[in-house]
């Protein structure tokens, strides 16, 4: 038997089933975690196109409607999934549960979104220095320190207490 702290000699694979430390990032988990910075960047980089360009135009709409609420949603994601949905009595979808929350995060991303960009806009034009190009670059920044953000924990349950009514239908 090996001490807990031990490392595995050299080559060595760890066991089946064995799991990453907890809080280590794969490089799946990185990509995934960069793609709304990296949608942004690439929004600002399709600036250079023609103004009437289709490319430039979704480019710009893709990342404005999901980029920024998806880096917040992805603070959150670990809390959020806390507590799963819960299925109505008479179930037609074997999936709802993970149909369900997918489309939370979803929609809450979308409407972060908006609202970041709403609430950039506004400080903006409150600043008298409103112009697209500047409310693409500071949500693109904003956007980017949010993934470089730690992951919100989910809070364990307290002892005593009685457990909360999962989310989802009351069906």
């Amino acid at each position: 038997m090996t001490p807990q702290n031990a490392t595995p000699p050299q080559g060595a694979t760890p066991p089946q089933g064995a799991m990453a430390p907890r809080g280590a990032m794969t490089p799946q988990d990185l990509v995934i975690r960069m793609l709304p910075p990296f949608a942004g960047w690439l929004a600002l980089a399709a600036l250079a196109l023609p103004g009437g360009s289709p490319l430039r135009g979704a480019a710009v709409a893709v990342f404005l409607s999901v980029g920024p609420g998806a880096a917040l949603v992805g603070i959150c994601g670990p809390a959020l999934r806390a507590r799963r949905a819960e299925a109505p009595v008479e179930r037609r979808d074997p999936h709802f549960e993970r149909h369900s929350d997918l489309l939370e995060r979803l929609m809450l991303a979308v409407l972060l979104s908006v609202s970041a960009a709403m609430l950039v806009a506004t400080v903006l034009i409150a600043a008298h220095a409103f112009s697209g190009d500047r409310v693409l670059l500071t949500l693109t920044l904003l956007t980017t320190l949010a993934a470089f953000c730690p992951r919100l924990r989910a809070s364990p349950p307290t002892p005593g207490t009685a457990p909360r009514k999962r989310k989802g239908s009351t069906l």
